[in-house]
């Protein structure tokens, strides 16, 4: 008895659920509008849900409505979520169906019967095609830019925000719009479909990673770069209901670069300089001999001049007399010119300042190098910024200290890149680089055999043939008491330095490329209680550390360092600042752009290897005072990580991963 009541109630369920779906079917027929997003696909790898015959037999022989079921249609994949951000999708998923407008049913056919070669042609090469063919075919090669023969409001939207990039410093006349005309025919709509779609490509790479590839503009510029997926790239697109928000979030979201941005439309606006500039002409000096007789020159800049540097008294006067002469050294000490009073071209180049349009282009170029960067600096990370000759600690977007470096000299350049910090040494060895070994202390032993031993210098020669010169720790040490270290292809770190006296100048372009820092026990405080908070590391406990053998702390998790280039910033007040392009990046960035390079500047260029970390080889016995010994590698000297000392080194490091005391 209940096995035949539950038979009924089965049965009476599943022609409820038969007429529904007959129900829905019939609604959706005769509906224009497209639910294929909202209605999941049926997977035919599954056994078919049950029947009426299958649950009560003797219902096989009522008839029974029949549901009205589609045919299986291909999926599209879901778009994966982004590098970047800006695409307002809210709550709209992307579509689960492609269908394609029957105005549009002659593109769909020719771009689903375009082969490799066709593709190829069209886009000028198979660089993106795989990306794009598989896009194109997951949505039943429906057309992204067209509707009913025209060109439809998501390439309408597109246009226009391309349209408007030289805001971002970035050229529209690489992101051409192709026609799309209503009535043309298959073939040249498939072709303006595929161009149109290669020129957002195109953009989007440009915004990502930068108009200009970044091994073109020298071989220590270094950055890991996520793949740019065409087929991910056009699916967000595709799923986006705001296409100029979803084409911006790839550019950099940083405040720094959106600073730049803004700065860059006022210099763009301005018709003109409005400040007052000083002529050339020939070098005004003021000088006195022995017997204090003065010789004093006349000019007719000199009432200019005495208003532009801020000179009081005679505003009338054409004498370049020793008031002003001392002022313009001032200006000349305070802009890392020579302070010797002379009114020289440089000077006047100084006084004057770049020009508006001169602006603009270094503002463009700096932009240019945002886009290199990572889009995600971290929540806590430290800045350095080359030319300004300056090293911040960023917190929550937040500056959280800063202090003055020295940088590498424009022959031995800090290298631009990102690199996370791992540990702190206190008490460093100092293991000199192969290339100072090679270039400046090898040929000064050969000159000098005692030359190392009075810099406090310790050689080994190495059963390989490699020769190791490295400082024990101590005062003297070249890396002075402290070094923080980010590994990185370069082996360059930041470092404290028994040469204070450098951090009185304003342009600081002295080291091999490392950077020292002028407060490094402060700079050590403020890394630990970042990286190891609540442990009470203060710089003079960093201090009582000190002795003759490297000390290790540890970070639980790395912070990033970013080593960058920027010789235009908007500071805290707002105000555009200009620094000099010391190893002339910005003259290079400049030429790609607008040179005979341009058309393939976004391609990657081959460095040769770099051989400056290659350890220097010489023949056993031809090193004066070398000592044999057996050691650990260049890369385990330079930046820890051996246990046992080489014969008459100091004592390998102390790891303090506790780091407590």
């Amino acid at each position: 008895m209940r096995g035949a009541c539950l038979n009924r109630l089965l049965a009476g369920a599943a022609v409820a659920a038969a007429l529904t779906l007959a129900g829905s079917n019939v609604a959706l027929a005769q509906s224009n509008v497209d639910f294929g997003a909202a209605v999941p696909v049926p997977d035919t790898s599954l056994l078919p849900p049950p029947t009426i015959a299958d649950v009560d037999p003797t219902a096989a022989s009522s008839p029974a409505p029949t549901a009205v079921v589609a045919a299986p249609q291909p999926m599209v994949p879901a778009a994966p979520a982004a590098a970047t951000t800006g695409t307002t999708t809210g709550s709209i998923a992307p579509p689960t169906l492609a269908s394609v407008d029957a105005a549009d049913t002659a593109v769909a056919e020719k771009l689903r019967d375009l082969g490799a070669g066709k593709y190829d042609r069209l886009l000028g090469g198979k660089r993106e095609r795989t990306g794009i063919e598989t896009f194109y075919a997951g949505r039943n090669n429906a057309p992204l830019w067209i509707a009913s023969g025209a060109m439809n409001d998501r390439a309408k939207a597109a246009v226009a925000y391309l349209a408007g990039v030289d805001a971002d410093g970035l050229d529209p006349s690489d992101y051409p719009t192709p026609n799309f005309a209503a009535g043309g025919d298959a073939d040249a709509q498939v072709e303006a479909e595929l161009k149109f779609t290669q020129a957002v490509l195109a953009f989007v790479r440009h915004a990502q990673f930068g108009r200009v590839h970044y091994s073109r503009i020298a071989a220590d510029i270094e950055y890991d770069r996520p793949k740019l997926e065409s087929e991910d790239v056009l699916s967000q697109l595709a799923s986006a209901n705001n296409v100029a928000a979803a084409l911006d979030g790839f550019l950099p979201q940083h405040p720094g670069y959106k600073a730049l941005k803004a700065k860059l439309g006022e210099a763009r606006r301005s018709t003109g300089d409005s400040k007052p500039r000083l002529a050339g002409g020939p070098v005004l000096k003021y000088s006195k001999d022995k017997k204090g007789k003065e010789t004093v020159m006349d000019d007719p800049r000199v009432p200019m001049l005495r208003e532009l540097v801020g000179v009081t008294g005679d505003t009338a006067g054409t004498s370049y007399d020793k008031p002003l002469a001392d002022a313009v050294a001032k200006f000349q000490k305070s802009h890392g010119l020579p302070p010797n009073g002379q009114l020289t071209t440089a000077t006047v180049d100084a006084i004057n300042g770049p020009r508006r349009d001169r602006d603009a282009e270094i503002i463009v170029a700096n932009m240019e190098r945002w886009r290199w960067m990572p889009r995600d600096l971290g929540k806590t990370y430290v800045m350095v910024n080359i030319p300004d000759y300056s090293l911040r600690v960023v917190r929550d977007d937040k500056l959280y200290w800063q202090t003055k470096i020295v940088v590498g000299k424009p022959s031995q350049a800090t290298p631009i890149t990102t690199a996370s910090m791992k540990f702190i040494t206190v008490n460093p060895t100092w293991n000199v680089p192969p290339s100072i070994i090679k270039n400046e202390y090898l040929p000064a032993l050969a000159q000098d055999p005692g030359v190392l031993e009075r810099m406090g210098l310790k050689l080994m020669h190495n059963p390989d043939g490699t020769v190791r010169i490295w400082q024990p720790p101590g005062d003297r040490n070249a890396l002075g008491r402290i070094r923080f270290n980010f590994p990185n292809k370069f082996l360059v770190y930041q470092h404290d330095t028994p040469d204070k006296n450098l951090f009185a100048h304003d342009k600081r372009a002295y080291s091999h490329g490392c950077m020292r820092v002028m407060d490094p026990l402060k700079y050590g405080e403020v890394i630990l209680s970042l990286a190891r908070p609540g442990e009470g590391y203060t710089a003079e406990k960093l201090r009582s550390m000190f002795g003759g053998s490297e000390v290790n702390i540890n970070f639980p998790t790395s912070i990033p360092v970013h080593l960058t280039y920027q010789t235009a910033y908007v500071d805290d007040a707002g105000k555009l600042v200009i620094r000099e392009d010391i190893y002339g990046r910005d003259s290079r960035v400049m030429a790609s752009l607008k040179g005979a390079e341009r058309r393939v500047a976004d391609v990657p260029m081959d460095r040769p290897r770099n051989t400056s970390a290659v350890p220097v080889r010489m023949p056993p016995g031809s090193v004066p005072g070398g000592m044999p010994a057996r050691g650990p590698s260049f890369f385990d000297q330079l930046f820890g990580g051996f246990s046992s000392a080489p014969a008459a080194a100091p004592p390998p490091a102390r790891s303090r991963s506790a780091a407590r005391q």
